[in-house]
């Protein structure tokens, strides 16, 4: 288990110091926004009513919305910036108490490719990631970021996009020894043609999983197990695994929860709201926001712990 950071003594210190430099920053960027609705206003309306007089048809509705999104887009670009800087700031001292590493912006890394590649997202059209925390925990290699991903359905005016995904996708080193490839997910993911009943194998990662027969089967109507090695499987995935993964879906109030064994390493994905959002404007929540944070990591944390449990 990884120390849990003494919030006090985060605002006491550095991070204290940094947000009271930013309740003046986050003052700024709300009289900017203001200015901004202004002059949207006034080079927006008339265009609008140029528009709406127009033999445009029912294309003045698609026109209307981008002009809409567009001018909140911009002026919302102040408020957003400050924000960000805020949260950045915050996860970061947080980080730094845990002994970890945090930055706000990421690419896909690691622990997702190996996820994309084992199946453990829907179909997606284009991904946005945030909130890379990296590091050691309890000695052990640990990263976690969060996903979101976005299918595009509809076409023509009707075309929007759609998220598929959202959550944190995270990759520790195991602690006990394993050699197979055991991916566990909710059941009925994986279905036969015309849906009846789910596959017997799942071709992943240039491998063939089969289904596993598990010895407890209080928990096969809830999640399947496909594995290449049936007895390392039993031995990895057991009741007590279960009602942790559970857990850990309850304390996000998230779905959907798998997880990969894999060359050493325990890969999870979750789906759930958006978490570390610790950036506010009101100055009088910044500490409950630091609070509210550090709580998020370190359920997520000691959760993954009880999972990364050593041998038996």
């Amino acid at each position: 288990m990884i120390e849990r950071p003494d919030v006090d003594a985060l605002m006491e210190g550095e991070l204290g110091q940094f947000l009271q430099r930013q309740i003046a920053v986050r003052e700024v960027a709300r009289e900017s926004t203001r200015g901004r609705y202004v002059i949207c206003a006034a080079i927006a309306l008339p265009i609008l009513g140029f528009v709406w007089f127009s033999p445009l048809g029912d294309f003045r509705f698609f026109i209307t919305a981008v002009i809409a999104m567009g001018a909140w887009w911009w002026s919302r670009i102040p408020i957003n910036k400050a924000k960000k800087q805020t949260k950045s700031g915050i996860n970061a001292a947080i980080a730094q108490a845990l002994g970890l590493d945090y930055r706000h912006d990421c690419t896909e890394g690691h622990g997702f490719m190996r996820a994309k590649t084992h199946k453990m997202f829907p179909s997606h059209d284009r991904s946005k990631f945030e909130d890379l925390w990296w590091g050691e925990m309890a000695g052990k290699p640990f990263s976690l970021h969060e996903a979101h991903l976005e299918e595009q359905r509809g076409s023509g005016k009707n075309r929007r996009w759609v998220t598929v995904f959202r959550g944190p996708v995270i990759t520790i080193g195991f602690a006990r020894r394993f050699h197979a490839t055991t991916l566990v997910e909710r059941s009925g993911r994986h279905t036969k043609l015309l849906f009846f009943g789910e596959k017997d194998t799942l071709k992943v990662g240039g491998k063939t999983l089969q289904k596993a027969d598990m010895v407890h089967p209080d928990f096969e109507d809830a999640f399947t197990v496909f594995t290449s090695d049936q007895t390392e499987a039993r031995y990895l995935v057991h009741p007590t695994y279960i009602e942790r993964l559970i857990a850990l879906e309850n304390a996000f109030h998230g779905k959907d929860i798998k997880t990969l064994f894999k060359d050493g390493e325990l890969t999870i994905v979750l789906k759930s709201e958006n978490m570390f959002e610790s950036g506010h404007l009101d100055h009088n929540r910044d500490r409950e926001m630091v609070e509210t944070c550090v709580n998020q990591f370190m359920a997520m944390a000691d959760l993954c712990a009880q999972l990364n449990e050593a041998e038996r």
